[in-house]
């Protein structure tokens, strides 16, 4: 398994002003992905002039929440990985999403930090 990209994900009930502040941090919106999930959810990812990347994802959650989103080229195989680990599948999503351009599976640490392993299915 490869990752190929890694980054922080914010899931918050208040997107907007969460952008906001990253734009004035020198990011820029360059991609808005919506129909995320039966939540229907819509992330918008955020680059800045050296290339690190944030996400920002809508949600109804009581506060925000800090996700790291890691891109793999073997959703299975990242999941096995993490399962052997102690990792469980997050019990809010089903097993595994998909969406038109991606597959993902949210995994929550023993410990209590939250992975979003996605795989994109072009």
């Amino acid at each position: 398994m490869k990752i190929t990209s890694f980054y922080p994900l914010i899931a918050t009930s208040d997107p907007e002003s969460v952008m906001q502040l990253f734009e004035e941090l020198g990011f820029n919106r360059q991609h808005t992905k919506t129909g995320i999930s039966d939540m229907d959810l819509t992330g918008v990812v955020m680059k800045d002039p050296n290339g690190f990347h944030v996400e920002v994802t809508d949600g109804n959650f009581p506060g925000d929440r800090l996700i790291i989103r890691m891109n793999v080229d073997d959703l299975d195989e990242a999941v096995e990985l993490l399962t052997k680990r102690g990792f469980r599948k997050a019990k809010i999503f089903k097993e595994t999403e998909e969406t038109s351009s991606s597959k993902f599976c949210i995994m929550v640490s023993p410990s209590g930090f939250i992975l979003d392993v996605i795989k994109h299915v072009h």
